[in-house]
């Protein structure tokens, strides 16, 4: 297994965020990982990617990078696109030029979470959002090159590092004895290492399977729901966040409705994901995310 990781070369997009900085750490041992930051790769230029590509002649390229700012896209639509349309659609153009495997994260966004069950990779999308809209605009590019590909759909994704609503609770929790919080979105808080971690143990699959590594990428090749299971609200998962992190007076949630709290871009009202196809293909279930909100917070302490 160790002689045929060792010929692969995985270039890593996005690594001072949540995921890509998760990324680099869990994919040690697959082969040789190329860290691009803004420098090296920058997605807004498509000069400077093709050429990053053709440089490294990676055979795995993993995208974690992407235009976030969901508010600020509805007034930036130019540079939303051009981070989550124009640039995975050159990826997936260099990565079918060199057989080479993408590895792209996409939302819950592209769906308008009006359906009262987790949605389906099959489900129609519908985004409410520029936001959402760009993201499913990046995924029909990736599909159309034909080359092969994980596209990774998950939802309300935190960790300890970036801007995310894990952090800004923990800061105002300090600051503050109470909290209005959104309690009618429903979805699964998702930690960004159970993403980095879930995308290695499937990459350590196509490394060591008994298949030609392009034979067991093309087999796999195609959309997935990753994300944490069981599903709560914001409120809840922010009563969890300080109930978890031991604060000396932890502040009283308030729950209010999305409607209390407005803002430029519409959110799903229910983000839920199905996660069966991901844990039939890959067998392995992504972890309840009480679980892995306990893990990162004792990281915390």
């Amino acid at each position: 297994m160790l002689e045929q990781a060792r010929e692969h070369t995985i270039l890593v997009t996005g690594i001072n965020g949540q995921v890509g900085f998760e990324l680099l750490r869990t994919l040690q041992g697959l082969g040789r990982v190329v860290a691009a930051d803004r420098t090296m790769l920058d997605l807004g230029r498509p000069e400077v990617i093709r050429r990053c590509i053709r440089e490294v002649r990676p055979t795995m390229i993993v995208n974690p990078a992407a235009y976030t700012a969901v508010d600020q896209a509805e007034a930036d639509v130019a540079g939303a696109r051009q981070i989550n349309v124009g640039a995975p659609a050159i990826l997936a153009d260099e990565a079918k030029r060199f057989g080479a495997l993408l590895i792209h994260y996409s939302t819950d966004y592209v769906f308008d979470g009006t359906l009262d069950r987790p949605y389906r990779e099959d489900d129609p999308a519908n985004p409410r959002s520029v936001y959402g809209a760009s993201k499913l605009e990046g995924e029909q590019a990736i599909r159309a090159s034909g080359c092969a590909h994980l596209i990774f759909r998950t939802s309300w994704v935190y960790g300890l590092r970036g801007k995310n609503f894990l952090r800004t609770m923990l800061k105002l929790g300090e600051q503050r004895s109470e909290l209005s919080v959104v309690a009618d979105q429903v979805g699964a808080p998702t930690w960004s290492v159970t993403l980095a971690v879930l995308t290695s143990h499937v990459l350590a699959q196509g490394a060591s399977a008994a298949e030609a590594w392009p034979e067991w990428a093309k087999r796999v090749s195609g959309t997935y729901h990753l994300s944490a299971t069981v599903s709560t609200t914001w409120a809840g998962f922010a009563e969890a966040i300080f109930a978890g992190a031991n604060l000396p007076l932890p502040p009283r949630v308030v729950p209010i409705s999305t409607a209390e709290y407005p803002t430029p871009a519409a959110r799903p009202s229910n983000s839920r994901l199905d996660c069966a196809k991901f844990a039939e293909t890959f067998r392995v279930a992504p972890p309840n995310w009480h679980e892995a909100l306990e893990l990162c917070l004792a990281q915390a302490r």
